[in-house]
C-alpha cells in the first residue's frame, strides 16, 4: 500500500508540474498532504511537515543570503572590470571572441541567475559576433554551457534541490564537486578554442578601430545608482575570503553568507533606505527559490515520515538487477542527463532522486555521493524545452530553438561526461560500491 501511495504521489506531482496544471511550489505542498490524508496519516501530518521544514531551514537560509550576496556584488560593479577587460582583449580575433565569450559567461553566471547571464552576455558579445561575421549559435552554445556548469553551485538551484531532497548539507555536495566542475570548465574552454580556430580560419582576423565598438561603459549592474567602483578592491577581497572559508568549511554555509552579506551591505550601502532598495530589488528571486525549498520540506517530510520512500526503495531494489546495484551512483549521473532534459529539476530531484538514494544506501553509497552524481547532467538540462530562460537566450541571439539544441546538445553531453569522469577519478562518488 505504501509503495503504491508513494509512486502515485510522485507521478501525480510530476504530472501536475510538467503539464503546468500547478506550479512546483503549490504541488509540493498540496499533493503530499492529499496523499497522506488518503493513506490515513491525518494525525501525524503536522509533525511530519514541521520536521521536513526544520531539516531544510538551513538550506533555505543559505540560498536566501547567497542570492542576495551575489546580487549585491553585481549591483556594486565588482565584475565590471573583468567584463570590460575580456571585451577589450578579444577585439576582432574570432579565437579570442570565442574564448572570451566562455570566460565572460562563466564570470557572469556566478550569481546562478540564467536570465541575467543571458541578457548581459548577449548584449556584450552579439555586436562583436555580428561585426566579425561569426555565427551567433556559437555564442549561445558557449553561454549556455557555461551556465550549465555554474548552475551546479548551491545558489544555482539543482544542488540545493538535491540537498533538500536528501536532507544533507549543500556544502557536502558542492565542495567535493568543485574539481569536477573545473574539469567541465576546461572542457568548455577547449570547445571555445576549437570553434575559435575554425572561425579564424574561415573569417581571418578583423582589425577593428579603437572606437568602432566601445565597451568602456559596459556594466553587468542593472542599477547605475547602486554601483560602487571605489569599493571594488574591498568587495573582491571579501568575496575571495568568502570562497576560501566556504571551501575550507570553517563555518556552516548559511552563517558564512549571512555574515558576508551583512558586511557587504554595511560597507557598500550604509544608508538604511539604500539597504532596503537593494533587498527589494532582488526579493522576487529570493522568494521564488526559498519558498520552493520550504515547500519541498513538506513533500520530503511526508514522503519520509509515512514510510513511503522506504517502501518505494525496496520495490526498486527488487527490480534492479543485483549486479547493477553497486553502480547506482554512476547510473544516477548518466540518467540525470535525459531525466532532467525530459522533466523539470523539481520532478527529478524531489520525485526520483530520493528513491534512487534510498536504494543506493543498501549498497553503501551515501546520500551525499548520490547528490553529487545527480547534478552531473545540468549542462544538458538547460537545453530542455522545459527551461523558460533558454527561450530568452535564443530570442536575444536571434536563432531558432531547434538549431540551438542541435548545435549545443552534443557538447553539453561531452561536458557532462568530462565532469563525471573527473568526479570518478577523484573519488567524488564511486564507480562501484564494494559493500
Amino acid at each position: 500500500m505504501l509503495t503504491f501511495l508513494g509512486f502515485a504521489m510522485v507521478i501525480t506531482f510530476m504530472f501536475l508540474i510538467m503539464t503546468k496544471r500547478l506550479s512546483a511550489l503549490i504541488a509540493l505542498i498540496i499533493v503530499p498532504i492529499l496523499f497522506a490524508l488518503f493513506g490515513g496519516f491525518a494525525p501525524k501530518i503536522g509533525p511530519m511537515m514541521l520536521e521536513g521544514i526544520t531539516k531544510l531551514a538551513p538550506t533555505g537560509v543559505m540560498l536566501m543570503f547567497a542570492i542576495l550576496y551575489f546580487a549585491l556584488m553585481i549591483d556594486s560593479g565588482l565584475f565590471d572590470p573583468a567584463v570590460r577587460k575580456i571585451l577589450k582583449l578579444v577585439k576582432g580575433d574570432p579565437l579570442k571572441v570565442s574564448v572570451g565569450t566562455a570566460v565572460l559567461a562563466l564570470v557572469v553566471s556566478l550569481d546562478g541567475d540564467g536570465a541575467t547571464t543571458y541578457m548581459i552576455c548577449v548584449a556584450a558579445m552579439l555586436p562583436l559576433y555580428n561585426r566579425i561575421g561569426m555565427s551567433p549559435r556559437i555564442m549561445a552554445g558557449l553561454i549556455i554551457l557555461a551556465g550549465g556548469v555554474m548552475n551546479m553551485t548551491p545558489w544555482g538551484g539543482p544542488t540545493a534541490r538535491a540537498a533538500s531532497a536528501l536532507h544533507v548539507d549543500p556544502s557536502d555536495i558542492f565542495v567535493p564537486m568543485i574539481p569536477a566542475m573545473a574539469a567541465g570548465v576546461v572542457a568548455i574552454l577547449v570547445i571555445a578554442y576549437m570553434y575559435g580556430l575554425r572561425e579564424r580560419a574561415r573569417l581571418g582576423v578583423l582589425h577593428l578601430q579603437g572606437d568602432e565598438i566601445d565597451h568602456s561603459e559596459i556594466s553587468v549592474s542593472q542599477f547605475p545608482d547602486a554601483r560602487r567602483p571605489k569599493l571594488i578592491w574591498f568587495n573582491g577581497a571579501l568575496t575571495l575570503v568568502l570562497m576560501c572559508t566556504l571551501i575550507a568549511g570553517l563555518l556552516p554555509l548559511p552563517v558564512l553568507f549571512m555574515v558576508a552579506f551583512s558586511i557587504a551591505m554595511i560597507v557598500n550601502y550604509p544608508c538604511l533606505q539604500q539597504q532596503k532598495d537593494r533587498v527589494a530589488a532582488h526579493s522576487g528571486s529570493v522568494l521564488a527559490v526559498v519558498g520552493l525549498i520550504f515547500a519541498a520540506g513538506i513533500f520530503t517530510g511526508i514522503l519520509s515520515g509515512t514510510g513511503m520512500v522506504d517502501a518505494m526503495s525496496k520495490s526498486l531494489l527488487a527490480v534492479i538487477p543485483e549486479a547493477l546495484g553497486p553502480y547506482l551512483a554512476v547510473i544516477t549521473a548518466l540518467v540525470s542527463m535525459p531525466f532532467t532534459f525530459f522533466m523539470s529539476n523539481d520532478a527529478f530531484y524531489y520525485g526520483v532522486l530520493p528513491v534512487l538514494a534510498e536504494a543506493a544506501s543498501h549498497y553503501g553509497i551515501t546520500a551525499a555521493e548520490m547528490g553529487r552524481a545527480s547534478i552531473v547532467g545540468q549542462p544538458v538540462h538547460l537545453l530542455s524545452p522545459l527551461v523558460p530562460s533558454t527561450y530568452l537566450l535564443v530570442a536575444l541571439a536571434g536563432i531558432e530553438f531547434g538549431d540551438h539544441q542541435r548545435f549545443t546538445l552534443k557538447w553539453a553531453v561531452l561536458v557532462c561526461l568530462c565532469i563525471m569522469i573527473a568526479a570518478l577519478l577523484l573519488g567524488t562518488f564511486p564507480l562501484f560500491s564494494t559493500l
